[in-house]
């Protein structure tokens, strides 16, 4: 069967950057820290004070006073991020065929602050009074599901849910589905927001994330000094649509989709495998699903969590496939300034990346100062560079050993 191609024709974000595509992306090329010290929560009694929160949200606005109360904070950064990607494509729902529209969302924990909230309203009033409401606001689905039921997309409805790698899964599943002739469109990315005692508690304990206080040196992926990542929350949405059908309807398109890989270490249940070769092997996929060299790559953006394990493993990977044009091509982490959206990740850095490619503009990682002699690859540190690349990959590693890549090309028209 021939394989149909596939673009981006829409981009939708909320980030602890900016609330919209225009106003996340033109922070992330001035290299603006959406890191700063916890609001949700007290943390007086916490060891971490810091991440990566998206503010000035009112779901009122963005979602709907009424909805958004039946929402968890991450549908509700779903919902937002997607109705912005619905009208940056310019679908038109009442000349589209709904049951070819498919809608793949990851969030990697769901509705954890509505599990502790509901939990202590059960411990003191008992648990016959929680709200009817617990359920289906907590699980990780439902950013998907009402996604599709606000759109009405009748196609494909599913969340994967591998970590961190998730959103990138997403974004690689839904690119498949419309290639292989299931769909022809599709809504895809990531969702999260677990920005909570429970949540925070649970990586600082695993001792995963950065304790300084410092909002500046505390996400410094690729950095000597790094400590672990910092906590963030947000979605990235993207439109894909067969080629065809965009060109079909004069839309916009920012990228062609032409790769994607998935794998699993098979190794530890937090740890990358050493020397990262799952990583690597899954960006072997995504360069043969793509029928690429290596060479072809001309930007990277990282997982590049800033915890020692990941940004070592990664940078092994990246030199293992790619060899002597390791040194030649531009990689960055996003993450710096994000901080890291967990299942959002991947989405978010899914509309970066095709945003680095349309505009000709390749991401810094901000922070990083003090050179690691593992990590010494061109990371383009504390500056963006306005460059023109042909073909980007975006990678995105979780625990379980989960793996995902994708790679664009830049649309020429």
């Amino acid at each position: 069967m021939e394989k149909r191609r596939v673009v981006i024709t829409g981009l939708g974000t909320v980030n602890p950057t900016g609330n919209t595509v225009a106003e996340s992306w033109a922070a992330i090329k001035q290299g603006v820290c959406g890191v700063g010290p916890i609001t949700h929560y007290d943390t007086t009694n916490s060891k971490v004070k810091v991440a990566a929160e998206v503010k000035d949200f009112d779901p009122a606005v963005r979602v709907d006073k009424r909805e958004a109360r039946k929402m968890a904070r991450f549908t509700q950064f779903a919902v937002a991020a997607a109705a912005e990607a619905m009208a940056d494509s310019g679908i038109d729902m009442e000349t589209t065929d709904a049951s070819r529209f498919a809608t793949i969302i990851s969030s990697g924990i769901g509705g954890l602050p509505t599990i502790e909230e509901e939990h202590a309203k059960g411990e003191a009033k008992g648990f016959d009074k929680v709200s009817p409401f617990f359920v289906p606001m907590s699980i990780a689905n439902m950013a998907a599901g009402q996604v599709a039921i606000r759109f009405g997309l009748k196609g494909m409805c599913t969340s994967p849910v591998t970590a961190c790698a998730g959103g990138t899964n997403a974004i690689g599943d839904a690119f498949h589905r419309i290639r292989d002739g299931y769909e022809d469109l599709a809504i895809c990315g990531g969702a999260e927001s677990c920005i909570s005692p429970l949540g925070v508690g649970g990586f600082t304990s695993m001792k995963a994330l950065n304790t300084t206080e410092d909002p500046t040196r505390a996400s410094i992926p690729f950095d000597a000094e790094r400590g672990g990542f910092v906590i963030g929350e947000g979605a990235g949405m993207l439109i894909l649509e067969e080629l065809g059908h965009a060109q079909a309807r004069g839309a916009k398109i920012y990228a062609e989709v032409v790769g994607y890989g998935a794998n699993c270490d098979a190794y530890h249940f937090t740890a990358p495998a050493p020397g990262g070769v799952g990583g690597a092997d899954c960006m072997r996929l995504a360069l043969k699903d793509a029928d690429l060299a290596p060479e072809a790559i001309g930007y990277i953006n990282a997982h590049g969590t800033s915890t020692h394990l990941n940004d070592s493993c990664e940078t092994a990977a990246i030199k293992a496939v790619f060899g002597e044009h390791a040194y030649k091509l531009h990689v960055s982490s996003t993450k710096s300034m994000t901080g890291h959206l967990l299942g959002a990740a991947g989405g978010v850095e899914g509309v970066f990346t095709a945003l680095a490619l349309h505009e000709g503009y390749l991401p810094a990682t901000i922070g990083l100062q003090v050179p690691d002699p593992e990590c010494d690859l061109d990371y383009l540190p504390g500056h963006g560079l306005e460059e023109q690349v042909d073909y980007a990959l975006s990678d995105s590693l979780g625990f379980g050993g989960h793996n995902a890549a994708v790679i664009f090309k830049r649309w020429e028209g």
